[in-house]
Order: structure tokens, then C-alpha cells, then sequence
């Protein structure tokens, strides 16, 4: 049996296709495309109409690749970009009539589960953790151990979220730094709650900007290979720094760093200095397992 899930991220559409052999999965076409839905979505709220027209023609070849394949089951999920748009049903209802592809909003909890299903694929569980999926008009925190989900939440300071609304200099200056930690505080009040009572030891990335991560720290890692990595914490420190001292003309020269994530990245970063230093956690992991693999395993009969 073929199944395929179709991830619609604020910044990127994933589509990955599986085999199903018995209990186990095997990957036999993935792809990505840096759609931009999400392109000025704080303004008005609104999917804007060049990005509206790049995602229905990014889910027209996605059709394309579907059909090439013979697809038993496919499952399209839609996440914070479509979500919070209030034009986001006239997309899910133009991508059924002009790509023929029926998507599923999800709210952030489903977000979360999901997330946490495609982690505990990975392995990269092995002790108390916190999950940290980190998109770009949300982002998923889930605590849990090797056994069981703990609780999990999802909050709307995705990295483009963020950048639209507090990228104001170049380099970041310090009001600015500022502002964004301000706001990442604020937001995060229950999770500084819940971290105090479970003591996460392990910050589990969720692919996207830990991918970039640990790309540009070991370049030689075959990161289509792999389903977890440890990241050094000292070296991931030291990159971050780099990453939100230096301008974006900088950054466009930086080995490893998609053109997508060039500004995103910072975000990122800081977001994630803010949960290490916080919540005192020493270890960090990637997953590149995440949503998508947790929308497939759904999808096994």
C-alpha cells in the first residue's frame, strides 16, 4: 500500500510519499517547495494573493507527483498559515477545485500530536524531554519521555511571525533583541510553569532550523540519512551567536544556509537560546523526524 502525506507549513509545502510493508514504512519520494504562504501574513491577516496562486500551483504538481505514484491514501495538513487566515478556507476550498486536493486545517494540538508521533519514530526520545518544532507562524512544544506525551501546547511565535513583526534592523540591534525575548517571554509563561515541575533534560529540535543547525556546525553529515544526531551545545552556541550578530548580506554567504532561512534563522536562534538558558537544559538533539512522518504513521493500516 502507497500512502502520502502533504505538509502545508506558513513557510514551506513538504510532500512525502511511503510503502508500506507490513509494519514498517519505506520512504520512496520526498520534496519540498519554499511556497512563502505566510508572505506578509501579519498585516492583514490575510494569505496575500501571490502567495495564495504559488501554493496552489506548488499543490497542482504535488497532484502531479500523486498521480504518478498510484496513491492508496494521501492526507494534507494545513498548520498556522492556513489556519489563521481569514481568507485560509477560500485557499482549502480553491486547492480542492484547482489541485484536487482535499486538505485538513488542524488546530495546534493536533499540530502538536503529530509532531510528537513523528519524533517518537526517530528515537531520539531516551529520556524527559521537550520537543521544540519551530515553523514559521507557529511553534510546538511537547514535554514527554520514552513512554508517553506529557503535555504539549502551541503558540503563534513561528520565526516569519516573529521576523514580520520585530526585524527592524540589520544587524538585529539591541532594542530590537530586545523586544522579540520580551515577547517570547510573555508568551511562554506556562511552559516556564510546566518545565519547573517535569525538569526537561534533552531540547529535541524538530527538524526545519535544527537541520540548519547541526548542517552548519558538521557539514559532512548526511542529514537524508539519518533520523537523529546529538548537536553540541558549545558549538551550537557559538553558531548562534553568529547568526544574530551578523547582517543578512553575511548570512547569504554562509555555507548551509538555505535562502528561506537566511533571516528566519535568527529567530530561530533566539528562540532557541531563550529555552536552553531559561529552563537550564544541557543537551540538545535533532529529529528529523517530525509532522509529516507522524501524519504517515496515522496513515498505516
Amino acid at each position: 500500500m502507497k500512502i502520502a502525506a502533504i505538509d502545508l507549513g506558513t513557510n514551506t509545502f513538504h510532500l512525502v510519499i511511503a510503502e508500506q510493508n507490513g509494519p514498517e514504512l519505506q520512504i520512496i519520494y520526498k520534496t519540498n517547495k519554499p511556497v512563502k504562504l505566510g508572505e506578509d501574513i501579519t498585516k492583514d491577516n490575510l494569505i496575500i494573493p501571490s502567495a495564495f496562486n504559488r501554493g496552489i500551483t506548488c499543490l497542482q504538481e504535488f497532484k502531479a507527483e500523486l498521480d504518478k505514484h498510484n496513491i492508496d491514501i494521501v492526507k494534507a495538513t494545513a498548520t498556522s498559515g492556513v489556519r489563521s487566515a481569514t481568507n485560509g478556507q477560500d485557499f482549502v476550498s480553491a486547492a480542492n477545485e484547482q489541485a484536487g486536493i482535499e486538505i485538513d486545517i488542524i488546530d495546534g494540538d493536533e499540530e502538536a500530536q503529530f509532531i510528537y508521533d513523528g519524533v517518537k519514530l526517530s528515537g531520539a526520545i531516551t529520556s524527559k524531554s521537550l520537543i521544540m518544532d519551530i515553523g514559521g507562524g507557529s511553534t510546538e512544544f511537547i514535554i514527554c519521555d520514552e513512554e508517553e506525551l506529557i503535555w504539549k501546547k502551541s503558540y503563534n511565535i513561528g520565526a516569519a511571525r516573529l521576523m514580520q513583526r520585530f526585524f527592524k534592523s540589520d544587524p538585529l540591534n539591541e532594542i530590537d533583541k530586545q523586544k522579540i525575548l520580551d515577547h517570547i517571554e510573555n508568551e511562554l509563561k506556562a511552559l516556564r510553569i510546566i518545565c519547573e515541575e517535569y525538569q526537561p533534560e534533552t531540547l529535541i529540535g524538530s527538524a526545519g532550523a535544527f537541520e540548519t543547525f547541526i548542517q552548519m556546525i558538521s557539514p559532512t553529515i548526511a542529514i537524508k540519512e539519518i533520523s537523529t544526531a546529538d548537536i553540541s551545545l558549545p558549538e551550537y552556541e557559538k553558531l548562534a551567536n553568529l547568526l544574530i550578530n551578523s547582517s543578512h548580506q553575511e548570512r547569504e554567504l554562509m555555507d548551509n544556509l538555505i535562502p528561506l532561512r537566511v533571516d528566519m534563522i535568527v529567530m530561530a536562534s533566539l528562540l532557541t537560546n531563550y529555552v536552553l538558558q531559561e529552563f537550564g537544559i544541557k543537551k540538545i538533539k535533532l529529529s528529523t523526524y517530525d509532522l509529516k512522518m507522524g501524519v504517515l504513521h496515522s496513515l498505516r493500516s
